[in-house]
């Protein structure tokens, strides 16, 4: 389906599930918050963003084989289904395994609306369009991510109960289904050729795939890993009071967000491969630096410039290999989606060597990443 014309009521329901997308980032303010409301280790509590990030690894290929039966839309809708679930679970009993559960069935909700969200949005804007829509797709995700822990704070501190922002999160959820399902769009069906798991899973003997999926694997973990662990950072190191420290992630996703901006403008001019070697040079310089900050306000500012250096590498990785393999693309997308379970490995990782060597320690498992990602940005070539 080749759309020439924008439609805006059926755009606008498809760009708010990017809105839904941003939920699976309350994972670093259920870190912080369940740590404290339990007293949980840090090794506990890392299990956390496993909880969520885990099924990007077991499902993301089967739900594109899925999608290919029952369409975008649906898939779609289904994943913002589950999501709410997950997001009403912890207000129905606060327990750590109910978080644990509800986090679980966040997890599994956003795997399937990012394996939906991107290609659906791609059928339904004009093909001169795609590329300034997801751009601005993902300014909307970073939106969701970046309001996401000043408003937890309010709540906590107007209503004394930060789990209200749940309750929100969840009615917006059903609201998008609502929505989306009221509209009717049309989807690209290739018939010819769909992608299965043996087609995908054997692209990773491809020596060039699999490093780039990698870097798919690392950098989430490493945005997920900064999430995470950037409230418990400025606490220990600098007494920072619980809202100031939650905030610091806004201020990660503001630089992330504003980064995503800058990339839409820059790339025009820059080759990709330039880009994502200055990307990378940007974020592990600002990761090493974080890491030895003395202050706590130029913690804050190096966890926006770190926003800002990490906000373009999923995207270019993802790009240059589709355009490597442009005929592969559907089996490359699986797989990236898939990477994303870096951001259940590297947090429990960073919280088993918090736990016995220091929160310091524990960054460098995120600054060993971002010398791989260096390293891949001067491999990274397209045709």
């Amino acid at each position: 389906m080749k759309q020439n014309k924008i439609s805006l009521k059926i755009i606008f329901p498809v760009l708010l599930s990017f809105f839904v997308m941003s939920f699976c980032d309350l994972v670093g303010i259920g870190v912080d918050r369940v740590k404290e409301d339990f007293e949980l280790s840090n090794t506990i509590a890392g299990l956390i963003p496993s909880a969520v990030f885990l099924w990007f690894f077991i499902l993301s290929v089967p739900v594109g084989v899925l999608q290919d039966r029952i369409g975008k839309r649906n898939m779609l809708n289904i994943g913002m289904s589950v999501t709410a679930l997950g997001l009403f679970f912890p207000l129905i009993n606060y327990s750590v395994t109910m978080v644990l559960i509800g986090f679980a069935l966040l997890g599994i909700g956003n795997t399937i609306v990012q394996v939906s969200a991107n290609p659906l949005l791609v059928d339904v804007v004009p093909s001169n369009r795609r590329s300034s829509f997801l751009s601005f797709s993902q300014f909307i995700k970073a939106l969701g991510s970046m309001i996401a822990p000043p408003l937890a704070g309010i709540l906590a501190a107007q209503y004394g109960d930060w789990k209200l922002i749940f309750l929100i999160f969840g009615i917006v959820s059903l609201l998008s289904v609502i929505w989306l399902y009221s509209v009717k769009t049309e989807e690209s069906v290739n018939l010819e050729k769909r992608a299965t798991f043996a087609s995908s899973f054997k692209l990773l003997g491809n020596r060039y795939i699999a490093l780039m999926v990698l870097g798919i694997f690392l950098v989430v973990g490493i945005d997920v890993g900064v999430n995470a662990i950037s409230g418990s950072f400025l606490k220990e190191r600098f007494g920072t009071e619980q809202i100031l420290a939650e905030s610091g992630r806004s201020i990660y996703f503001f630089g992330k967000m504003l980064g995503t901006f800058l990339g839409a403008m820059l790339l025009t001019r820059i080759s990709t491969r330039r880009f994502f070697i200055g990307s990378s040079i940007l974020g592990l310089i600002s990761l090493l630096v974080f890491a030895f900050i003395p202050s706590e306000m130029g913690a804050l500012v190096l966890l926006f410039i770190i926003g800002l250096g990490f906000a373009n590498i999923f995207p270019l990785i993802f790009s240059i290999t589709v355009g490597r393999y442009p005929d592969r693309a559907n089996e490359i997308s699986g797989l990236m989606v898939m990477a994303i379970s870096g951001g259940a490995v590297i947090p429990p990782l960073m919280g088993f060597i918090s736990d016995r060597s220091g929160i310091v320690a524990a960054i460098g498992v995120l600054i060993i990443s971002a010398v791989y990602l260096l390293g891949l940005s001067f491999t990274a070539k397209e045709k």
